[in-house]
Order: C-alpha cells, then sequence, then structure tokens
C-alpha cells in the first residue's frame, strides 16, 4: 500500500505544481498561450469544466456531479487494491490513477474548472486541445491498472 500511496502523493504534488507554475508564476491565465517548443509542445489555457475535451460541462451542479464521480471513482479503487493487493506496477497505477483524479477535483473546487494547459501538435496537425498532469497520470493509471491487474497479490 505504500507504493499506493506515494504514487498518489507525488502524482496530486507533481500536478498542482505544474498547475500553480504555469498559471499562477508564468501567467497563462492572462496570457493564454506561450510557445515552448512549437509546433510540438505549447502552453495553451483552456479552463475544462466537463469531463474529456469539455463534454458533459456547463453548469453549477455538472460541477459537484463531476467532484462526486472522480471522489467515488477514487475510493473505489482505493478499496479495490485495498482488498485485491496487486503487484507493485497495479499498486503505481492505482496511485497514479487516485492522485490524477484527486488534482482535477482540487481544480474544481478552486477555480471552478479543471486547468488545462499542455498542447502538442505536430507535422501541419493543431491540436485545439489541451490537457493536464492529472490528466496524462489518470490515463496512464487506468491502462495500468487494465493491463497490470487481474489475479496475482503482492506489493
Amino acid at each position: 500500500m505504500r507504493i499506493l500511496f506515494l504514487f498518489t502523493f507525488f502524482t496530486l504534488l507533481l500536478d498542482q505544481v505544474s498547475k500553480w507554475g504555469v498559471v499562477q508564476v508564468l501567467d497563462l491565465k492572462s496570457v493564454h498561450e506561450i510557445d515552448v517548443l512549437p509546433p510540438f509542445v505549447n502552453f495553451r489555457m483552456a479552463w475544462n469544466d466537463g469531463v474529456n475535451f469539455g463534454l458533459g460541462g456547463g453548469g453549477h451542479i455538472a460541477k459537484y456531479i463531476l467532484i462526486a464521480l472522480a471522489l467515488g471513482i477514487s475510493a473505489w479503487v482505493f478499496v479495490w487494491v485495498w482488498r485485491e493487493r496487486p503487484n507493485r506496477i497495479g499498486m503505481a497505477s492505482a496511485g497514479l490513477l487516485i492522485g490524477g483524479a484527486l488534482g482535477n477535483v482540487i481544480d474544481r473546487v478552486l477555480y471552478g474548472a479543471v486547468a488545462d494547459f499542455l498542447n502538442m501538435s505536430c507535422c501541419g496537425f493543431e491540436n485545439p486541445y489541451s490537457f493536464n498532469v492529472a490528466d496524462i497520470a489518470i490515463f496512464a493509471g487506468a491502462i495500468g491498472l487494465i493491463l497490470f491487474t487481474g489475479g496475482k497479490k503482492g506489493g
């Protein structure tokens, strides 16, 4: 379980520090765009009040539903890995997912929406969407849970 807590903590910390640095220190909330390594990596401010790509957003009630959903899924994943005790990779994956979900919950509570700022484009394709460290962690954690859990008990 120690691995779960470490991955949760450091994922949450990296997510919130990166958002604070980009949104507050670099003032992306006012500047809106900063080219980092164009066209591959850019900072593009987007306030996401929905789920992926802003779907399902748009309202005060939706914000609380999404907060409750993220907290519920995080609690369910925690109970599941506590009972099943998957291997280290499974525990790390659960920590990534929970830490990312909690990072986005913090954004919804503080800002009313999730702070998305990473934008990647390439080869003539201009990606209109932005994401954040929490989104990466949630995706990686979910894939890890799918691939590396199911039957074996361990660390």
